[in-house]
């Protein structure tokens, strides 16, 4: 039979037992690293630097990658900050395992949407430039190819892509390779099945040669997955060896330090960086730039070294290690992110490395009371702009007017409780008479309206507030819904809602959503700020800021909820049972942010109304004509278009 086959028959014969035989051959005599540098091509879409991989660039990766390849390590954790290389590492170790050490993997990341967008970007070009990785697995065009986007199938196993959160993926068969990126991120439990990593870690059973990678960048203290593995493991850290004395340690954000000059641009600031960045040695205190610590011998120091029995090694870098990040651009990502919690948060995770420690302090109400200002007149010198938040309850409104300066810099004007029902067309005459008409006077004379006013529309009331609004809507009054969440943005655009009493229709008003949490975040964010200048709040010396009004605006503090502590929220502090001020503060803050207005065009309006000579700003040039706008049947729509 064999002789009477024709050569076509015999290659097909011949492919078809080398397939086979290729899931059969035993690896190389070679290291994740050394495959890396001989068969790993980075491709132009994933890498600034792209062609054959050079360890020699981040050698603080070649440990990790080579942990890999210990018969003794079974599980590696890798804590590390952005720019470093990370994503790389588990690339290499995938590639290493089709490539030489085939067998079934599974990849797990927070989401199906990170894992499709992973496999697109990451995983696709790196099969398409590596040659050797091109062989094993098939075109993703060819017919019954076994190349889809969430799974890659090549001799002797197959690559399983998935997010956190598909029980049915992690739970399914046995898996010698598990890798978790972005583990910080993950699901709480995987549907109703419990710990996503724990069910990916029990289909390893079986196999006697198994190996789990986990790889993050850290979040919150108290609350981080990848800390807690570190922490099973041998803790190695970087560290560089001191040119002065000798000494290996961490570079960490402690010990850096630098000068930075603010430049102020329109009232705009913006930060450089003067003379180098330094880092103080903490054994022997002689300082050393960036350009020679980064030349200087470095290794991975373990805390714990006696896990290494238990087959666990983890590993921890910051960004100050990276070739790609300058330690300029790190300290000017701190500069512009202070006073802001959320930025700051992203600035120690992901560039120092650090997990962010979420105390939710803020200061006491007798702190504030002894901060309190005696203002000369109803407005101090600085404010520009007045806004109002009004709180709705069922027998009263409570508001603050708030008066806005340049950088964030803001003055309590007055707090006042109107004793009413909300369906009483009373108690709206005596806000528009408190708020919404009046004007409130400089020193000299000059006077101020409120320029926007934003109302409660929740409780037993809403319809009755909506049509009040509506009524008001020339003197920019408008309805609020505020939504808690720390994902929502703290002003949205305005949408237009129904009006409905006695289940009959009135029309439309507008009304704006708020991120609540967000405004309460940058509230307290404020109050920190104890030197008077930009994000500074300032209050008078008077009843209505007293110790209520300052208990009220502290009442509130951040926790983290539930067991897993993975997320955090704000909840009332015991005692303080009213938190009025804090929503009207809040209210009248998200009033400003969606005011269309120019801070230094109002400024060069009251320095003009006073008699003083104000530069004209530079001449702009003409714009070209707009073309006459569509009528509208809702005159509100119309109007609000038109202001």
């Amino acid at each position: 039979m064999w002789m009477t086959a024709n050569s076509r028959d015999i290659r097909q014969l011949n492919r078809v037992v080398a397939k086979v035989l290729s899931g059969m051959k035993p690896p190389e005599n070679l290291t994740v690293t050394q495959w890396a540098e001989c068969k790993r091509y980075l491709s132009t879409e994933a890498s600034a630097e792209p062609g054959l991989w050079r360890t020699s660039r981040t050698p603080y990766l070649r440990a990790i990658m080579d942990a890999f390849s210990d018969p003794k390590v079974r599980h590696i954790v890798f804590v590390a900050a952005s720019q470093v290389g990370k994503t790389e590492v588990i690339n290499n170790m995938i590639g290493y395992i089709i490539d030489q050490n085939p067998g079934s993997i599974l990849f797990v990341h927070p989401t199906t949407i990170d894992a499709r967008e992973f496999s697109k970007l990451r995983i696709a070009p790196m099969i398409r430039d590596s040659p050797a990785l091109r062989r094993k697995i098939a075109a993703p065009k060819s017919r019954d190819s076994g190349n889809t986007l969430l799974q890659k199938t090549y001799p002797g196993g197959i690559l399983t892509l998935c997010g956190s959160n598909e029980a049915h993926a992690l739970c399914s068969k046995p898996i010698r390779y598990v890798f978790g990126d972005e583990r910080d991120r993950w699901a709480l439990s995987a549907g109703t099945e419990g710990d996503p990593w724990e069910l990916a870690m029990a289909r390893q059973t079986t196999f006697y040669n198994a190996k789990a990678v986990e790889v993050s960048t850290p979040t919150i203290k108290g609350s981080s997955a990848i800390a807690a593995s570190f922490a099973k493991g041998t803790m190695e850290r970087w560290k560089s060896q001191c040119p002065h004395c000798g000494e290996f340690h961490e570079i960490q954000w402690k010990n850096i330090r630098y000068t930075a000059k603010e430049t102020v641009v329109n009232h705009e600031r913006t930060y450089t960086i003067e003379g180098d960045v330094l880092w103080c040695c903490p054994g022997c205190a002689c300082t050393s730039n960036e350009a020679a610590m980064k030349k200087q011998p470095a290794r991975w120091e373990a805390e714990n070294p006696a896990a290494y029995a238990n087959g666990v090694r983890s590993f921890w870098l910051n960004a100050f290690a990276s070739p790609w990040a300058s330690w300029e651009s790190i300290c000017l990502k701190y500069q512009n992110a202070l006073g802001d919690t959320n930025k700051l948060q992203v600035v120690y995770n992901t560039c120092f490395g650090m997990l962010w420690e979420n105390r939710g302090e803020t200061q006491d109400p007798e702190t504030m009371l002894g901060r309190r200002d005696v203002y000369d007149a109803e407005l101090p010198e600085g404010v520009l702009v007045l806004t109002a938040g009004v709180d709705t309850q069922d027998d009263r409104f409570e508001y603050e007017i708030v008066g806005h300066g340049h950088f964030g810099e803001t003055w309590g004007i007055e707090y006042g409780v109107i004793m009413g029902s909300p369906d009483d067309p009373a108690i709206w005459d005596s806000l528009d008479m408190m708020v919404f008409d009046r004007v409130l006077r400089f020193k000299d004379g000059l006077g101020l309206k409120v320029s926007r006013s934003f109302v409660d529309e929740g409780g037993h009331f809403t319809e009755q507030v909506r049509m009040r609004c509506r009524d008001r809507i020339r003197k920019k009054v408008f309805c609020i819904k505020g939504a808690a969440g720390p994902d929502r943005p703290f002003t949205d655009k305005p949408k237009k809602m129904k009006i409905i009493v006695n289940n009959r229709y009135l029309g439309t008003c507008w009304q704006y959503q708020l991120g609540v949490d967000s405004g309460k975040q940058m509230i307290m964010d404020n109050l920190r700020v104890e030197t008077p200048g930009p994000k500074y709040c300032h209050f008078p010396l008077r009843d209505d800021y007293g110790h209520a009004y300052f208990h009220g605006l502290l009442s509130e503090h951040l926790v983290p909820e539930g067991k897993t502590r993975q997320r955090w929220v704000w909840q009332k502090i015991p005692g303080h049972q009213r938190n009025e001020p804090l929503d009207c503060r809040n209210y009248a803050l998200a009033a400003f942010r969606t005011l269309p207005v120019n801070l230094d065009a109002k400024d060069r309006q009251l320095q003009k109304a006073r008699g003083k000579a104000v530069d004209a700003p530079p001449a702009a040039e003409p714009s070209p004509a707009r073309p006459a706008p569509k009528k509208r049947k809702d005159a509100l729509e119309r109007y609000f278009n038109e202001w």
